[in-house]
């Protein structure tokens, strides 16, 4: 599941990272509610935790403009320390899907996010990605190809969600840092270390190779190479 988390309070976000990626969901953080919106709008995510009282634009606002003015249908649920029930009323007629007060316990509120996805997704439907014979149950967290399990770090995993998500278009490699390590990309070129193990698990023993190397711009993820074969090169 990918996760954007709309917050400003940097303790918070660090917290429902620590506890959510372990877990295996991706996370993205931003905080501010225009940078948010931003992020909201232009990545996919699989649901938005979104606070009330933001910097910027205020979470009643970035809900408004989502709905609105974009159109999106991105599950969300207001995260807030505001209990009373007029401000529940008026989150849930902005548009908010699910509404959870402050303090709360990090359990709850993964399985209040588990319950918006399946509910957005059709009851009881589960989430899976497929590129030609490879496919990924995002519910168990399971990579099958070609009916052989494969065996992926949660890193690589992530790199995977990305690529198929956004299959047979291209990924950007500050997507790919973004998706692994946020705002904060380590030193040295770990990204390529991460898409070789990937690759080692993906690809290497099957004839058909589905991880493509797009120079100066990042990887996809295809059946097919592109029409350039200089442009579907492999790393080693």
């Amino acid at each position: 599941m990918r996760v954007l988390v709309i917050e400003d309070n940097q303790n918070l976000v660090a917290n429902l990272f620590d506890y959510l990626e372990p877990r295996g969901h991706v996370v993205d953080a931003a905080p501010d509610g225009r940078t948010g919106l931003h992020l909201a709008t232009t990545q996919p995510y699989d649901v938005v935790v979104l606070d009330w009282m933001l910097p910027r634009l205020d979470g009643p606002g970035v809900l408004d403009a989502l709905r609105n003015e974009f159109g999106s249908d991105v599950p969300v649920i207001m995260l807030t320390a505001r209990d009373e029930l007029p401000d529940k009323i008026a989150g849930f007629r902005a548009g908010a899907d699910d509404y959870l007060t402050k303090p709360f316990a990090l359990p709850e509120l993964e399985v209040r996010l588990e319950a918006l996805l399946v509910r957005a997704q059709g009851r009881g439907r589960t989430r899976v990605l497929e590129v030609g014979d490879l496919r990924y149950d995002l519910a168990t967290l399971e990579v099958v190809r070609a009916g052989r399990l494969l065996h992926l770090y949660p890193a690589c995993r992530r790199l995977l969600q990305e690529l198929m998500q956004a299959s047979p278009g291209a990924v950007t490699r500050e997507r790919l840092e973004h998706a692994l390590w946020g705002d904060n990309p380590p030193d040295g070129d770990m990204l390529r270390s991460h898409v070789y193990e990937l690759r080692r698990s993906v690809d290497a023993d099957f004839p058909v190779k589905l991880i493509h190397t797009l120079p100066r711009v990042g990887y996809r993820l295809a059946v097919t190479s592109p029409e350039n074969p200089k442009d579907a090169r492999r790393e080693t």
